[in-house]
């Protein structure tokens, strides 16, 4: 197997902005709902994979006020996020106007999503094919999509049983504030 594998499924699979967003999607509207998001994070975590098979990275560590730029759009709209989770009402929430990621927002959300870079860019130096930058390109996208998309599913279904226990306002309450100050965390190591 190739070691990339089992690096990009750790990497995804622990904790991170996607995890707890689709873990909460998943408990607040359901599996099916968040399907769309699920969709756009698996995607978008491709392309941005892809990307850095392209070399990224080096224009990135070449231009600091770009990386710095990144940097504070990922920790404004990660925290934004977690803003938002911490003041949602119960699941459903279809009374507050609330909804699920749509693909297209997922799928942009990883373009400033730290934690995909960082796993995207330690993936694209450490575990290199030796390809040219098309083919690495190729087989980081492949490999991130194709593992990522699994990930998202079992975190939106865990999100979706959760919802059993989140019966009440409290509980639901509780959750969320777990799970935005989890967000709100991820927008503070943004800088680290």
């Amino acid at each position: 197997m190739d070691p990339l594998y089992p690096f990009v499924f750790l990497g995804l699979f622990s904790p991170g902005p996607n995890v707890i967003l689709l873990t909460a999607s998943g408990a607040r509207f359901g599996f099916r709902a968040t399907l769309p998001h699920v969709l756009g994070v698996a995607l978008g975590v491709g392309i941005t994979a892809g990307l850095t098979g392209l070399g990224i990275a080096a224009l990135l560590l070449a231009q600091p006020a770009l990386a710095l730029a990144l940097k504070i759009a990922a920790a404004l709209w990660i925290g934004w996020m977690a803003l938002s989770l911490w003041r949602s009402s119960a699941a459903g929430g279809a009374s507050s106007g609330a909804r699920p990621f749509t693909m297209l927002e997922a799928i942009l959300f990883q373009w400033v999503n730290p934690k995909v870079w960082a796993v995207a860019l330690a993936a694209a130096s450490g575990y290199a094919a030796g390809l040219t930058p098309w083919g690495e390109a190729q087989r980081l996208a492949l490999a991130f999509a194709g593992l990522n998309l699994f990930v998202c599913l079992f975190w939106s279904w865990a999100g979706s049983l959760l919802a059993i226990l989140l019966t009440t306002p409290l509980a639901w309450r509780i959750f969320a504030r777990v799970m935005a100050a989890g967000l709100g965390a991820s927008a503070v190591m943004v800088f680290l």
